[in-house]
C-alpha cells in the first residue's frame, strides 16, 4: 500500500468519530509521528510504499484513537507554549485557555518595573505545562509545583527533565490546611484547579469524560469553589506585598471566583480569553 492510500484510508475511517477538519489534522499529527516526515515531504513521497511496520503503529493508533481516546494521549505528546510536553491519562491535556494564562503572567512580568519576583507556585500543576513555561521565560526564579497525584507529578518530573527546567516538586494535598500551611511564601500563585461541577460532566465531549482524570476536571456540585477559595484563603499569608494571583476559570462562574477574592481582601481583574470568553482572573 502507498503512503497516499495509507493517509486517504485512515482519514475517511476517522470521519466516523470527528469532523473533517479535525480527522485530517489527527492524521497529519499521527502520520508525522510515525514516519517522522514532514506533511510536505510525506506529500511528495505519496506514491512511495509504507513500511510494514509503520502500517500495523498507525493501525493500532487508529483503533485507540476511534475509541474516543484524544490524540495527544495516543501519541503521548502535546504541544503548549512552542514546547512538546509528555502527557498521559494520569494530567490533563495541555488546553489553548491555559496558554493564554501563562502569557498573560509572562507578559506581566516582563512589563514590570523593578525587581522580578523569585518565588513562585503553581498549585495543581498536573504535566508540569504552566511551571516549566514559566521557568523557561525567568530562569532565575524559584519555581515550586505542588499536586496531589503521585502520577501527575512523575509525568511533570519527566517533562522537567526533558525541557530542562528546574522545577521543586511537592506532593500534598493543597486543600488540607496541615499540609498547605507548610508552604513558604510567593511572589506569584498560579492555578488551573478543577473547576467543572460533577452536573456538567454528560455535556462533555466523550473524549474528555472518559480518558482525562476527573480529579482534575471535576469537583462538587455542593461546593464548585473550593478551590477558590482556599486558594483565596491560602494567598492572605502566603502572598509576599505587591504579589499576584491568577487562576483559570470556567466561563460561566468568572464573576463568582472574581467576588470571592474580593471578600478575602483583594482587587481583580477578569480577562477574556481568544473566544471573548472570561476564562481567567487576577487577584492582587
Amino acid at each position: 500500500m502507498t503512503t497516499g492510500k495509507a493517509y486517504k484510508d485512515f482519514v475517511t475511517r476517522l470521519k466516523s468519530v470527528y469532523d473533517e477538519r479535525e480527522a485530517d489534522n489527527i492524521a497529519d499529527w499521527v502520520f508525522e509521528k510515525v514516519s517522522g516526515a514532514k506533511k510536505l515531504e510525506r506529500r511528495l513521497n505519496r506514491n512511495s510504499e509504507i513500511k510494514e511496520s509503520e502500517f500495523l503503529q498507525l493501525q493500532n493508533y487508529l483503533l485507540q484513537l476511534l475509541a474516543h481516546k484524544p490524540v495527544q494521549y495516543v501519541l503521548q505528546e502535546a504541544w503548549f507554549y512552542k514546547m512538546k510536553f509528555y502527557v498521559n491519562e494520569n494530567v490533563l491535556i495541555p488546553r489553548p485557555e491555559t496558554e493564554e494564562l501563562v502569557e498573560w503572567i509572562l507578559t506581566d512580568l516582563k512589563s514590570a518595573t523593578g525587581s522580578k519576583p523569585k518565588n513562585i507556585i503553581d498549585i495543581g500543576t498536573g504535566s508540569g505545562c504552566i511551571a516549566i513555561s514559566i521557568k523557561k521565560e525567568f530562569q532565575n526564579a524559584a519555581v515550586t509545583a505542588i499536586d496531589t497525584s503521585e502520577e501527575a507529578l512523575a509525568v511533570a518530573k519527566k517533562n522537567s527533565l526533558q525541557l530542562n527546567a528546574t522545577i521543586d516538586f511537592i506532593q500534598l494535598d493543597f486543600l488540607t490546611e496541615e499540609e498547605s500551611n507548610q508552604l513558604s511564601k510567593f511572589d506569584i500563585i498560579v492555578s488551573n484547579p478543577p473547576y467543572i461541577p460533577v452536573k456538567e460532566k454528560e455535556s462533555l465531549a466523550k473524549n474528555v469524560r472518559e480518558h482525562e482524570p476527573g480529579i482534575a476536571l471535576f469537583v462538587d456540585d455542593n461546593d464548585p469553589f473550593i478551590f477558590y477559595k482556599k486558594i483565596a484563603a491560602f494567598s492572605k499569608d502566603h502572598l509576599n506585598t505587591e504579589g499576584k494571583i491568577y487562576v483559570e476559570v470556567h466561563e460561566n462562574y468568572a464573576a463568582d471566583v472574581k467576588k470571592i477574592f474580593e471578600n478575602e481582601g483583594f482587587k481583580v481583574e477578569l480577562k477574556k480569553d481568544v473566544y471573548r470568553n472570561e476564562r481567567m482572573v487576577k487577584a492582587f
